[in-house]
């Protein structure tokens, strides 16, 4: 069977070991006659699933023994809402970071609860950077301080993690356990599976449990925090294929070396493509500056825009797919999250370097 070079933005590429290891169990999980996908979420078998893939996270995280993990359905625009739902306590206002479309969708969402202040933005300079801290304008008395520490849509990344007074809330979604993040740091880490550690549908969130007490009076129990840490992540019925996935992905990610590994992985994959971008003699582009260039996503646009529809088909003819932008700001992108590998990254650069001498 012959296999693409995958760099779809999300649901996104899947590594081979855990999908082989899905394929084997698909039919009969653990020895039961079943599908993983059949069997009750609170039998012993499922709950080892969840109990491991919990214990899996904490260590490859290095998360802090009194944070919560709770693994929830919904995806970043659901935590949008939830996270002011949750947070705000007596607070009437939080402060936002505006780095890109993303963030920008997590502003709008919150506004609907608490008046949000936006600290700082990069809009103006078409978010091609994180806006200079000595520039940022920080509310002592905000609920919370919100960052997307990686956009995805922008290919705009943090280099550090921001220092605040306020408890730190990071939309880690596209680049959670591709590199180390200091958890102790945050207040909430929020990251939806299908980038680095699974598939779409399952939601991870881990939180400082003197943050849980500060949901506001109308939050539904299905969105309490509070409530849902409490029933282990099961007040409702969860989705079990997806945390399973996540089960396998987070085995392979520790068999890999963990997320110090990956990340020189990731970086070296970065790096040989901006190579390719930057020394291309301006046939391709991309505008974000050096220091906040993501290893997650990478944007680009040819010169001459009007090849980007024959650059997509030539890719797609040579095994190379998800290379469309986002529609919101069309070009080209490429993702290269912990599954896409560094000679899938090699057989890009090669494809992009042979297209520019035909058409440069």
């Amino acid at each position: 069977m012959a296999r693409s070079h995958n760099f779809s933005a999300g649901p996104a590429a899947l590594p081979m070991e855990v999908l082989r290891q899905a394929h084997e169990e698909f039919f009969d999980f653990a020895g039961t006659g079943m599908s993983v996908m059949e069997i009750s979420h609170r039998s012993g078998i499922f709950m080892e699933v969840a109990h491991q893939a919990e214990q899996d996270l904490r260590e490859l995280l290095q998360v802090p023994a009194a944070y919560k993990v709770l693994f929830l359905q919904g995806g970043a625009s659901l935590q949008f809402a939830q996270v002011p739902m949750n947070l705000l306590g007596d607070k009437r206002s939080a402060d936002y970071l505006h780095t890109g479309l993303w963030s920008g969708k997590a502003i709008e969402a919150a506004q609907r609860y608490c008046d949000v202040r936006i600290a700082a933005s990069a809009k103006a300079d078409g978010f091609d950077r994180v806006p200079a801290v000595a520039g940022w304008n920080l509310n002592p008395d905000a609920a919370y301080l919100h960052y997307t520490e990686n956009e995805t849509v922008h290919g705009v990344q943090f280099a550090d993690v921001p220092d605040s007074t306020v408890p730190l809330v990071c939309d880690a979604c596209s680049s959670l356990l591709s590199k180390p993040i200091d958890v102790a740091r945050h207040g909430l880490i929020y990251a939806a599976a299908q980038k680095n550690m699974g598939i779409a549908g399952l939601t991870v969130v881990i939180v400082d449990p003197a943050l849980l007490d500060a949901a506001q009076a109308f939050t539904p129990d299905i969105l309490s925090y509070a409530r849902i840490a409490d029933a282990q992540s099961m007040l409702n019925t969860p989705a079990t294929f997806p945390w399973y996935l996540t089960h396998l992905t987070l085995q392979w990610i520790k068999r890999s070396g963990g997320v110090e590994a990956l990340h020189r992985l990731n970086q070296a994959k970065a790096e040989l493509l901006y190579g390719v971008l930057d020394n291309s003699d301006g046939f391709y582009r991309n505008s974000v500056q050096v220091p906040f260039r993501s290893i997650n996503n990478v944007p680009f646009r040819l010169a001459d825009t009007a090849l980007e529809k024959t650059f997509v088909q030539r890719a797609e003819q040579a095994g190379l797919y998800g290379l469309k932008g986002h529609a919101s700001v069309g070009g080209l992108r490429a993702s290269l999250y912990n599954a896409v590998t560094l000679d899938s990254v090699a057989a890009l650069g090669d494809f992009m370097q042979g297209f520019a001498r035909v058409h440069g």
